[in-house]
């Protein structure tokens, strides 16, 4: 594979930043994810990382060096994922549990495979068009597609959303592909924290008219200026699929040489929220790793 990736994220005008982003790749198959925390409950920046944390872990076990499922693996990760948080919770004694929205893609050969979960969202933009993005899990967008069948008067906070990682009922994950990507194509991952205050013709123009290299921290900084004072945490990851850049540069990725079971990643292997008391130590992440792991496979074998 050859890509070029580009991330930045801003803590805008909040007390701290609850979301987090990376990627991991072998050989055969790249992993980008993106997690929003979830203001209004305990401890954002805890579940987006260790949303992340387990996507990671379980693409190193998985990617040998590629996905024999990647729509299958993206939704039994993020639903690990949302175990490992009511696990967290339980074990810290906390009264609610930590909440994010995550959406995650996959690309492998020539396509590409996404998922999400709450409104954290994934553009494809192609030459200078928008070929699709991810819909929102918010009463807005719910309501937006029944009004094209039912008309509805009143209108709801784009902010309120039906379903995230952590909450008590099983949450919904949307998945799609996979889709060929072709040289020069853009992937983009985000927070609402940009597209709450830049709109999609915006996005799509500054994606389709600049390097992500520029793209980006102008976007974070279009968003960052409409915000305000009381600017969200904005975040952007974006991906160029075959890249027309120098991969010498910055961002530039070659798996071409790699071996089978090389395996990299920019997906922080422990969690600081901020506390010292708050911490999660190494040894207490792999162990619930390793549970979600075995659950994991306890759960494959029932089905076989």
């Amino acid at each position: 594979m050859r890509f070029s990736v580009y991330q930045v994220s801003r803590k805008g005008g909040r007390d701290k930043n609850e979301d987090r982003m990376g990627y991991c790749y072998t050989r055969d198959s790249g992993l980008f994810a993106l997690a929003d925390g979830m203001g209004g409950h305990p401890q954002g920046e805890v579940a987006s990382q260790l949303a992340l944390q387990t996507l990671a872990a379980l693409f190193q076990r998985d990617a040998r060096p590629s996905l024999a499922e990647p729509l299958r693996f993206l939704h039994e990760a993020i639903i690990a994922g949302h175990h490992q948080l009511l696990r967290y919770a339980t074990e810290q004694g906390l009264m609610d549990t930590p909440r994010t929205t995550i959406v995650a893609c996959v690309l492998q050969g020539n396509t590409a495979y996404w998922a999400h979960c709450g409104d954290s969202r994934l553009y494809l933009v192609r030459g200078d068009k928008l070929v699709t993005r991810t819909r929102d899990h918010s009463y807005t967008e719910l309501q937006e597609a029944l009004a094209r069948v039912v008309p509805m008067a009143d209108r709801v906070n784009r902010n309120v959303l039906f379903t995230c990682l952590g909450s008590p009922g099983k949450p919904v994950i949307d998945t799609a592909g996979p889709l060929v990507v072709y040289p020069g194509d853009r992937l983009m991952l985000c927070s609402d924290g940009l597209w709450g205050t830049v709109d999609d013709t915006v996005i799509t123009g500054v994606l389709a008219r600049n390097p992500i290299s520029e793209a980006v921290p102008e976007l974070v900084e279009l968003a960052l200026r409409a915000g305000g004072e009381g600017s969200d945490n904005v975040t952007v990851l974006a991906v160029e699929w075959e890249a027309a850049e120098d991969l010498d540069s910055a961002g530039g990725v070659s798996t071409m040489s790699l071996g089978d079971e090389v395996f990299a990643s920019t997906i922080q292997a422990s969690l600081g929220t901020g506390s010292a008391g708050d911490e999660l130590d190494d040894a207490e992440i792999e162990r619930s790793i390793r549970e979600i792991n075995e659950a994991i496979e306890r759960s494959s074998s029932k089905r076989r």
